[in-house]
């Protein structure tokens, strides 16, 4: 009998229904070794030698893996083909003792489906060495950064904080947005639009004036806005050109990592986090192919099953006419990965619903449309583009309509339809009115989930395994928060971290430097380059400016403020202190005595339907989570996780509160 040993537990059942009774397929569970926590695990004098545990919650698992592997003729590591799976794949094989190479088998595949684990049962090959010394170098230059960087911070600037490699530069992107925000200058700008009439209403925007294109911020002021209306009084406005042509709009490729987290973002709200939990479900159930990729490469087999589907389904003027074909822009990609696909394309959404929950039948109906579109033929619109004269100004009017959908039956994407009346040149058009607006110009956006991975990957930032992890830490250390229109901000703590980071020890949250560490892991991976090398040429120069910052930055001085306000408890003057969660009231005599409390918030202006005396205020949890309480407390104990509108349910007189899904009443919703 044979053992296949896998990640998950849901991979598990699903490669079991593939493989007969001579095979037994369990799970480790994830990574089975680490390093150890609460010691740096790193022998810095000894070419960064790693030293490996069994975390406490993997050593039921390894156990059973080791009582099932003792009468086994042969074990198969099937983990997943990308850094993490081989360090998985190489750890298994040290603790389970596989020495010899014929006791086991390494197989790959990028998609769970029968054929694919029968060709990879056929394809066997060894542990990639280099793969794993990639994951390695990772692992142990975020432990050496966050283990060495994190006590500078304590004793610096705050105890509890801490520092990561990737992390902190994204940190360092979102507080350089916040300051581009802080100082930007609105710059005035107008706008003049014509109103015509020809059987119907349509606008045409002014655009030049004496032959010369006026620029977006060419009318700078009401008063120039108004000369030119001066100007055009009694003009007559006459059609000088007409120009029509097809444009043709080519389908999207198919979802890499960071596009598909993108688009979640952009059509559910769902964090990058959620995006991945959700595809690896999916994966694990062999509904999709590996869902961690940066590659636009699709496999000939995917290619003529899409070209069926669509020829069988839609007609053949839906599909492109060639086996359509994508190229990588990503620096780096790993081009034997695929890009993440649909494992059996003939299985559209609705024939999966029953299989799958409603999270799972919106992301896989995505990506399925996402695939088969891209073999789509091309969408075509009619464009009209019209200039109109008046004296010795051109007004333009443009649109489009859509002629032939092509892969936009599957997958559609907003666009706008102008359809004008019948027009013929020199023909003289009515004026409604001239319409003079003011504008302003406005500050960059904060960065939402999907921006944020955009700009990650633009700058060769983390790699598709990392975008997720990274989010979700820098937000758990509230280093960054989501504002009410879910885009990010730097809290407090997070700037001052920043700014330390910037100052003190500018290479590590440096873009460029980050990304330059990612192509030399890529070189390992590659076998270009020793680990140990890389880790070294990183750790030597560190090393020597951080024991130079100990002896030059002050320590913390983490009191703000004084206060005359009392402690409750010894009558001790409190004291403003920063903290994680930003500022809150301490006692002067701490240790002694450890008393907290939140700063006064200001009300929202809701009185507490409980008590009817207090009004409801924003406080935050220990961990810095977000909740609305009564300022009569603990006298009034009214507390809800939502924020109340201050509007009045008409059927039962509750609060209304803002919710991810709208607005509801917190008792009859």
């Amino acid at each position: 009998m044979k053992l296949v040993i896998v990640e998950s537990p849901t991979k598990s059942k699903t490669i079991s229904k593939f493989l007969g009774p001579d095979y037994q397929v369990l799970s480790s569970y994830g990574h089975i070794r680490d390093l150890p926590k609460g010691e740096l695990g790193i022998d810095v004098e000894q070419d960064f030698k790693p030293k490996y545990v069994i975390p406490t919650k993997s050593r039921k698992a390894v156990g059973l893996l080791k009582k099932a592997a003792k009468d086994k003729e042969l074990i198969i590591l099937a983990t997943d083909e990308d850094r993490e799976g081989e360090a998985i794949a190489y750890h298994l094989a040290n603790i389970l003792d596989l020495k010899e190479e014929k006791s086991y088998q390494r197989i790959v595949f990028h998609e769970i489906t029968k054929s694919a684990i029968e060709q990879a049962l056929k394809n066997p090959r060894k542990i990639n060495k280099n793969l794993f010394d990639a994951q390695q170098a990772r692992r142990i230059l975020d432990r050496l950064v966050g283990y060495k960087l994190s006590p500078f911070l304590w004793k610096k600037v705050m105890r509890g904080l801490s520092a990561g490699r990737v992390q902190s530069v994204a940190v360092r992107l979102v507080c350089e947005r916040e300051k581009e925000i802080k100082d930007f200058i609105a710059q005035e700008y107008w706008s003049v639009v014509a109103l015509l009439f020809k059987n119907k209403k349509f606008e045409t925007l002014l655009v030049k004036k004496d032959n010369k294109v006026i620029a977006k911020l060419g009318i700078e002021s009401k008063k120039e806005a108004d000369e030119i209306l001066k100007d055009l009084d009694g003009a007559e406005y006459q059609i000088i050109k007409i120009e029509k042509k097809q444009v043709k709009r080519n389908p999207l490729p198919p979802f890499i990592t960071s596009t598909l987290q993108r688009e979640a973002w952009a059509r559910f709200h769902w964090s990058a986090k959620f995006t991945m939990r959700v595809a690896q479900n999916l994966y694990e159930k062999g509904f999709i192919t590996y869902h961690r990729t940066d590659s636009l490469n699709l496999s000939d087999l995917s290619l003529f099953a899409a070209k069926k589907f669509v020829i069988t389904n839609y007609g053949k003027n839906y599909w492109s006419g060639f086996l359509r074909k994508f190229k990588t822009k990503t620096k780096g990609a790993q081009e034997a990965h695929e890009a993440i696909r649909p494992s059996y394309p003939e299985k559209t959404p609705e024939l999966l619903k029953a299989k799958l929950d409603d999270n799972q039948f919106r992301l896989y109906d995505l990506i399925w449309r996402r695939f088969i579109s891209s073999q789509m033929s091309q969408a075509i619109f009619d464009s009209t583009k019209i200039d109109i004269k008046a004296k010795n100004y051109v007004f333009r009017a443009s649109g489009q309509t859509l002629k032939f959908d092509g892969f936009l039956k599957v997958y559609p994407i907003k666009y706008k339809e102008n359809e004008f009346p019948v027009l013929d040149e020199k023909e003289i058009l009515k004026l409604i009115k001239l319409i003079p607006a003011q504008h302003f110009t406005q500050p960059p956006p904060r960065y939402t989930e999907a921006s944020l991975i955009k700009i990650l990957e633009e700058n060769g930032i983390g790699r598709p395994s990392t975008y997720a992890p990274v989010i979700s830490v820098i937000q758990a250390r509230n280093y960054i928060e989501k504002n009410e229109d879910k885009r990010f901000k730097p809290t407090e703590i997070g700037m001052k971290v920043n700014n330390v980071l910037i100052k003190h020890f500018s290479k590590i949250v440096d873009v460029k430097f980050t990304a330059q560490m990612e192509q030399d892991l890529d070189k390992i991976a590659q076998g270009e380059e020793k680990w140990s090398s890389t880790v070294k040429e990183f750790y030597e120069p560190f090393e020597k400016i951080l024991e130079q910052k100990y002896k030059e930055v002050p320590d913390k001085k983490t009191i703000l403020e004084e206060t005359d306000k009392k402690c409750p408890k010894c009558k001790a003057n409190l004291v403003i202190r920063l903290g994680r969660f930003g500022k809150f009231y301490a006692c002067s005599d701490f240790p002694k005595c450890k008393h907290t409390e939140p700063l006064e918030q200001s009300t929202l202006g809701i009185k507490c339907p409980e008590c009817q005396k207090g009004e409801i205020r924003e406080k935050r949890t220990r961990k810095g989570k977000i909740f609305y309480s009564c300022s009569s407390w603990p006298k009034c104990d009214f507390a809800l996780w939502d924020k109340p509108t201050g509007e009045i349910c008409a059927k039962c007189g509750s609060l209304i509160v803002e919710t991810k899904k709208g607005e509801k009443c917190v008792k009859c919703k």
